[in-house]
């Protein structure tokens, strides 16, 4: 299994990745404000020219109210919201 960033499957995480932030209806920079870091890290990582690790992932998981399934596998578990109801607006 190949750990590069230009595998199939972590370009597909990207582009998940980007899709969920547009879907929240943010921008590069409202994420970095959010997330207290510059916009280049969310454009970096959303890029693939930085690895995003399981903490930061979970940072975008609950910013952009989506399940780590959704980032893994494209689709939305239920039962995997980090304890997040998203029935309702944050």
């Amino acid at each position: 299994m190949s750990g590069s960033v230009y595998s199939q499957r972590y370009q597909a995480f990207l582009q998940r990745l980007k899709a969920a932030r547009r879907a929240a209806g943010l921008t590069q920079q409202a994420v970095a404000e959010q997330l207290n870091v510059p916009q280049s890290y969310v454009s970096k990582c959303e890029s693939g020219e930085r690895r995003v690790d399981v903490i930061e992932l979970t940072e975008f998981a609950l910013l952009y109210q989506r399940s780590l399934t959704y980032f893994a596998y494209g689709q939305d578990d239920p039962t995997d919201y980090l304890g997040v109801d998203l029935s309702t607006p944050r």
